[in-house]
């Protein structure tokens, strides 16, 4: 791991940035192409529908970024995209020979000051070095930024975009889990990695939750389990039954009861229904309908092939009515222990 940033740099918080909440305005959404047969072992073909289903509802509202591996690949893709209707001026393609599809956890997390866009590029460690081939993934915020030159932050500490979600206005959800787990940044106190959080996402306040659900190989991703609809409001993912996530998820549900936002306000929160016990070859999957993305008109909800899909869909479309809910299957790309919100990565106005 790096060394954590000179004392004598500025921060973004100093210089007035802060993270956007999702449901601010996107310019575009970061992709990459899925190609590993290993990471999908139901099938490539079958998570590659599955983007182009992504690329399709998205593209008329935000431009998409997509990393591909070679020439080759590009024309694929190209061709695979167009006979879906994709028209290919909303697509931007960067050539990089990446590894994985996990755009959240390695790519960088914009911020704002104004009219102004930077981005944090943190340390990607593979998920406390829990897989080598997946290192080389660590250079993409730089190779972003050949295209982009913006002001690039670097903290010099490992975090995944995954470990955090924000309500836009100064308070943080991540999960204890995670950012305090010794294969991250040992040598970092609670306290120390907070004002990380504070210093380079402009947040004020941070809510902590706990631990994660089961299959999760990220640690407890918070994205898999509760995340801001609005500034005040947060769902949750909750199961009344007696399922190996239940205890985990109604603690995690107790603490936000508890919790306020930045100026001290309680929280609305609402209870999001798990899809149950979705496996692959007897391996219990990190599935959760959280994972969604909110994009400029649409937001996509994974779903599993579970009697609870359209009951998650329908209160996230109340909670959205300004925009549309679509399900999307992910029964093949949950397969690769992640699900929207893994793969994507938003870039704001």
């Amino acid at each position: 791991m790096k060394n954590p940033r000179n004392a004598q740099e500025k921060t973004p918080r100093e210089l007035g940035y802060c993270m956007p909440a999702e449901w601010s305005k996107h310019d575009a959404i970061w992709l990459a192409w899925p190609h590993d047969p290993t990471t999908f072992t139901s099938g490539v073909e079958k998570v590659e529908r599955t983007f182009v289903q992504i690329i399709s509802l998205l593209h008329k509202d935000e431009c998409v970024n997509l990393f591909v591996k070679d020439q080759c690949m590009k024309q694929k893709v190209s061709s695979l995209l167009q006979a879906h209707n994709v028209d290919l001026k909303r697509v931007r393609f960067f050539v990089f020979d990446y590894a994985d599809v996990w755009f959240r956890d390695y790519g960088p997390i914009f911020v704002k000051h104004d009219s102004d866009l930077a981005m944090v590029h943190w340390t990607f460690n593979s998920w406390g070095e829990k897989y080598e081939e997946l290192m080389k993934d660590a250079q993409i915020p730089h190779e972003i930024n050949k295209a982009m030159r913006l002001p690039c932050f670097e903290p010099g500490i490992v975090l995944e975009g995954g470990s955090v979600d924000v309500n836009g206005k100064g308070t943080l959800l991540t999960t204890e889990q995670c950012l305090l787990n010794k294969n991250r940044n040992s040598c970092l106190t609670k306290e120390e990695i907070e004002k990380f959080l504070k210093d380079y996402l402009g947040v004020t306040h941070v809510i902590w939750l706990k631990s994660g659900i089961a299959g999760d190989d990220t640690d407890g991703h918070v994205d898999d389990l509760a995340r801001f609809v609005n500034p005040t409001t947060v769902v949750c993912g909750f199961d009344n039954g007696d399922d190996e996530n239940s205890e985990a998820l109604r603690k995690n549900f107790e603490l936000l009861q508890q919790s306020t936002d930045q100026k001290g306000n309680k929280l609305e929160v609402i209870k999001l229904p798990m899809p149950g016990n979705v496996c692959y070859e007897g391996k219990r999957l990190p599935a959760s309908y959280t994972n969604f993305y909110i994009g400029n008109r649409t937001v996509l909800v994974p779903t599993f092939e579970s009697e609870n899909d359209q009951i998650a869909v329908s209160i996230l479309q109340k909670l959205f009515p300004q925009r549309n809910v679509v399900g999307i299957n992910c029964v093949d790309l949950i397969c690769g222990f992640g699900a929207i919100h893994c793969i994507s990565q938003q870039q704001p106005v």
